[in-house]
Parts: C-alpha cells; structure tokens; sequence
C-alpha cells in the first residue's frame, strides 16, 4: 500500500480507500449492499490489516445505518482512532423536515452532530459536502465547515460532486476570509467515464486539491462479469440500481481491451480497472466498496500491478474523450515546440 498527502495538508491516506455504502441495507440502500455487522467487522478489519487507514461513508447511506455500523467496526477491530482517517458526508436528506438536507449552516452543525454520535467518535478527520445546494451561498457553507475545525469537531473538510468555478469559489473564499480551505474533492471517475479531466482536474493540480474518486468499476460494469448483449450476474448491483449513467458502447470497447491485458497478466478485469485509475498522477486514493472479503481482496491487489506505458497508452487511447470546446482550441493554441518542451519538463 502506497500513501499520499491529502490535497495542500499534511495527512497521510492510503491510495485505496475503503467506501461503506455496502454497510447496513436499508431503505433505498438495499440495492447497493445490505452488509450486516459481522460482515462489515471482517472486511474493515481485513481492508486495515492490507495497509488502508482511509474510510468513508455519509450521513445518508442507509440512513445512518451505515455510520453506526462503521463506527463499531472500527472499534471492534481494536485500532487505536488516532491510526485511522474517518470520512463522512452531509447534504442529503436525513428527515421529512425542510432544512434537514442541503449545505447551510444549520444543517452542517446538526449534520455533524448526529454523525458523531452514530459514529461514536469525538472527531471527524474529513468532513465533506456531498453536493451542491442551490440555495445556500457557498460563503455560508464554508462558512460553517471552517467553524467545525476551530471547534475541534472536524480535522479536514472537503466536497463531493461539485463543478469547477464552485470549488474555486469556495478556495477564493477561504483564502480571502482566512478560513480553512477543502482539502479534496471526491468524484466520480474511471476508464469509462473521464469527463473529470476537462476542467476539474486541471484546477485540482494548480490548487493542490486531492481526488478521491468514487465508483472507479463504473458501478460494477468494469468488473469483467457483464457483456456487451447486457447479460451479467444474478444479483449484481448493476442489475437493480443502474448508477452511473455510461456510454456502454464506450464501457465495453474498454473492457475488451481491459481483457486481453488482464489475460497477459492474469489478473482480473477490475483490478486493470483499477490499476489504471490510480495510474494517474491526479488521484489520491481510489474509494473501492466490497460485498465480501474475496471481492475486497481482489480490489486490494490493484496497488500492486504496474501497467506498462504501452499498456496504459491502449487504455488511454480506447476511452478518450471525444473533443469539446474550449479544450480543442486550447490544445490548438498550445501546438507550439516552446511550449509542449516546457510542459513536458513541469511533468517530469
């Protein structure tokens, strides 16, 4: 297991991140996971023992269900808190009441609150905005995050789901204010689904803002058991919760070409999958969610295959993203010798 520093701070996560939206089963939930404690106790317990001292969840999976559950398996697994990096989420709804969801500052002070508590923990290490909200200023959230880290409730903050000119406005911001920057953003990225690299990684790497990125097997269909004609597994979550929305005819172009270099390895398809995600300079640590602890093993073992840069270039090549404005006049107007010999030089 490698580790990296979070964003422009000076904690230390491991480069797979154990995600438990599997954890608990109820409500809508169910169709992603309904992991019980005992499962849940062997594969935290089985993700540390492999070098991950990174968790996430959210307020919302399972509605708080999945919290709970976290919290005990931490502390079943007998690690003292201060070797773990506890992550969870507010912004959804928790309750039939109008302010209990969004960004605003009355629902973060409550949000954090009733996560502590189910966590059954003094601290959150990262705390994170799980959306956008139309109608709370991005001042007032960041507002109300930066006043959770003087009040010793939460270590980092961070956003999820969020489009470039808002996390830079929220940088701007806090940067003007003096108040705590987000340290990282968690998105969805993957070999099918690259859309990040448009505009919300090149802000990333000029503001050292770290990546955590959810859902890198393109909820299940990058791992290898689905085909083409839609066939695949009885019981996979792809089956009966459809998320993310994919280009399929791109999604399996890639498996095809994911195959035949997990054949040469003789590894399996998701672990190229996400072998190729955490290929990439940008990413800090990949958040990878498992039903059992084989599946969770197999996840695990993607640190360990180095992708050649011939293999990474069919990778690349294969699921590249069709051409959009203003990204194609930009690659025109840097078509210069000077200028690419530079580039290449900053990129080492």
């Amino acid at each position: 297991m490698h580790y990296k520093t979070l964003g422009n701070s000076g904690l230390l996560v491991s480069e797979i991140c154990l995600g438990t939206m599997t954890f608990g089963g109820k409500g809508f939930w169910t169709a992603i996971g309904s992991l019980d404690q005992s499962v849940a106790d062997r594969i935290v317990a089985r993700a540390l023992d492999g070098g991950v001292n990174f968790i996430d969840t959210a307020d919302v999976y399972s509605e708080g269900l999945s919290e709970e559950i976290t919290g005990r398996a931490l502390k079943n697994s007998g690690r003292a808190r201060d070797e773990i990096v506890l992550a969870t989420k507010v912004h959804g709804r928790v309750g039939e009441g109008v302010n209990q969801r969004g960004s605003s500052r009355g629902h973060i002070m409550d949000g954090v609150k009733a996560s502590l508590r189910r966590l059954g923990t003094d601290h959150i290490d990262l705390y994170q905005v799980h959306g956008i909200d139309p109608l709370t200023p991005v001042e007032e959230t960041v507002a109300a995050l930066d006043a959770l880290v003087q009040q010793g409730h939460v270590r980092y903050i961070g956003v999820s789901n969020w489009s470039a000119w808002r996390i830079m406005k929220a940088l701007g911001l806090a940067d003007r204010r003096g108040w705590v920057r987000p340290v990282s953003l968690q998105a969805y990225y993957t070999i099918a689904g690259r859309d990040l690299e448009r505009e919300i990684v090149p802000l990333l790497e000029e503001e050292n803002v770290g990546l955590m990125v959810w859902s890198p097997l393109a909820g299940g269909l990058l791992s290898g058991k689905f085909n083409r004609d839609g066939t695949g597994p009885d019981g996979a979550r792809r089956v009966s919760f459809d998320f993310p929305p994919v280009n399929r005819e791109r999604v399996f172009d890639c498996v095809d070409v994911m195959r035949t270099i997990a054949e040469a390895h003789e590894v399996s398809v998701a672990r190229v999958a996400l072998a190729y995600v955490l290929a990439k300079r940008f990413v800090t640590s990949v958040i990878i969610g498992a039903k059992n602890e084989a599946q969770l093993d197999d996840n695990l073992a993607a640190t360990q295959l180095t992708l050649s840069a011939e293999e990474l270039a069919q990778l690349d090549a294969v699921s590249a993203l069709p051409a959009e404005y203003p990204g194609w006049m930009i690659e025109r107007q840097a078509d210069d010798d000077t200028v690419q010999a530079v580039l290449a030089a900053r990129r080492g």
